[in-house]
């Protein structure tokens, strides 16, 4: 067997343990690579039924809309149910305060509308495509990772998992957040897209973008980036690696429009895909902060 044939297999299994362990699962989808990955292993898995868990989008309103347009087409493709959660209404609800200032976002408000959402539908496990290689607090999640009543993450008390062995089992008011594609690296991704003929949105390949500079990364230039006097709008050939909201998710220099050129050129980086994310360098240990307080 191929070794993208292994990590299909356990992917698969997961998948097929959370719909046989929990009563209400969902799949939270955001429109990126990893979560279309695993909406295609679900195909794999499921098919020809339907899925046994509806899919989760978590809105900012501050999307790539090349993003939200995929997204709309795949639902409309795989005819399976879209739930969407709108940090807006967060907002609207006073739940959440909106950041001020020029590097404002709404990607740590986003986590009150997901416990919200997970609370309101009472989805007892989250699928999710965070990989161990994306970033080191993520490195210590497991691949079923136990949330507590007020959807919280204590990386001290997590459970072993031996053999391939998952132990879904819960108290009342918990979670669990299921993450299939754990043990899959960026590259390995990459590679099962290209073997699986697998469509992404357009963002992941290299196009004429306006963008600006700041604090040293290449920023999409829109409206909610309080642009001032200060930014310079350019116009560069770029794409990004990972996908998220607008005002936190940098791209990069690249002229890779196939698969074989992203390929290459995630095998030449030096640098982690996230390492284009403006809300992970808040502080050493900004990940691990938001995952503790119930982020994916």
């Amino acid at each position: 067997m191929d070794y993208l044939d292994h990590l299909e297999a356990e992917a698969i299994y997961i998948l097929r343990e959370v719909a046989g362990q929990f009563e209400k699962p969902a799949l939270l989808f955001s429109g990126g690579k990893d979560s279309i990955t695993l909406v295609h292993l679900a195909k794999k898995a499921f098919r020809p039924g339907k899925f046994p868990f509806p899919l989760v989008h978590i809105d900012t309103g501050h999307n790539f809309p090349e993003t939200i347009a995929f997204r709309d087409s795949i639902i409309e493709e795989i005819g399976e149910k879209l739930i969407v959660g709108y940090v807006q209404e967060s907002i609207d609800q006073g739940k959440v305060v909106e950041q001020k200032g020029k590097n404002a976002s709404r990607n740590a408000l986003q986590t009150v509308t997901l416990l919200d959402t997970i609370s309101k539908y009472g989805f007892d496990a989250c699928i999710g495509g965070a990989r161990r290689d994306e970033e080191k607090a993520r490195a210590k999640e497991r691949i079923f990772s136990v949330r507590d009543e007020f959807g919280q993450w204590d990386p001290k008390r997590q459970r072993p998992e031996l053999w391939s062995i998952f132990n879904g089992k819960i108290n009342k008011g918990e979670n669990v957040r299921v993450f299939p594609i754990s043990n899959w690296t960026e590259l390995d991704v990459w590679n099962y897209i290209k073997r699986e003929q697998i469509a992404l949105p357009s963002i992941y390949f290299s196009h004429e973008r306006e963008v600006i500079t700041r604090n040293g990364q290449l920023m999409a230039a829109a409206p909610f980036l309080n642009i001032d006097d200060e930014d310079v709008v350019e116009t560069k050939s770029v794409r990004f690696r990972t996908v998220g909201d607008m005002t936190c998710t940098a791209a990069v220099d690249s002229t890779a429009k196939a698969l074989d050129d992203i390929i290459a050129e995630i095998k030449a980086s030096t640098v982690s895909e996230r390492g284009a994310r403006m809300d992970d360098k808040v502080s050493e240990a900004a990940m691990e902060e938001r995952k503790k307080q119930g982020y994916f």
